[in-house]
């Protein structure tokens, strides 16, 4: 079984799925029991849905596309 130290560190991952099955497996066996740890997870999910919805609702300011290849001068790939 996992302790809390194991659990948080491996957190991010497991909620990336980027762990092993039996490593995710042994994140889910200890948030099963673990309240503390729980809400880390709650906190996590919460906060990364939170930055999804504010990065897909924001625009980009008028003429920030244009300034931004200014900055590039003639280094920018063009297919044409």
């Amino acid at each position: 079984m996992a302790d809390c130290q194991e659990t948080l560190k491996e957190l991010e991952r497991f909620i990336d799925a980027e762990l092993a099955h039996f490593e995710a497996e042994v994140v889910v066996s200890h948030l099963k029991t673990c309240t503390d740890c729980q809400g880390a997870f709650e906190f996590h999910t919460e906060l990364r849905q939170a930055i999804r919805v504010k990065a897909t609702r924001d625009e980009l300011p008028d003429g920030f596309a244009e300034r931004l290849m200014q900055c590039f001068g003639d280094n920018v790939y063009s297919p044409d």
